[in-house]
């Protein structure tokens, strides 16, 4: 699966423009490592438990995007873009969306 972040991809026509595709996923770090992040942001620096669950999320949403866009027939992704949200404290969704596309060989 193709995926890129620009609506044409240089050197291949597009055969259908099949629409939206989409994948998230709502995470959360258990109560240890939240404690541990609420104490990194007395003293600074990167929290690395919320670093890692971020890249986690990317993953997983990527993930669902691709098999979306699979169902849908797709065989590559253009103008890809990633949001997030807090859903509550500690939990974040996290959403990989772009538009399906058939590319001709």
């Amino acid at each position: 699966m193709l995926i890129t972040t620009v609506d044409k991809i240089e050197g291949k026509k597009t055969k259908e423009v099949v629409g939206y595709v989409k994948g998230s996923t709502v995470r959360a770090k258990h109560i240890g490592k939240d404690i541990m992040a609420g104490l990194k942001t007395i003293v600074g620096g990167e929290i690395t438990e919320y670093t890692e669950m971020m890249d986690e999320s990317r993953k997983i949403a990527i993930g669902r995007m691709v098999e979306d866009a699979k169902s849908k027939g797709c065989n590559a992704i253009v103008g890809m873009r990633f949001a997030s949200s807090a859903v509550m404290q500690g939990a974040s969704e996290f959403v990989a969306y772009g538009t399906g596309v058939i590319l001709e060989d």
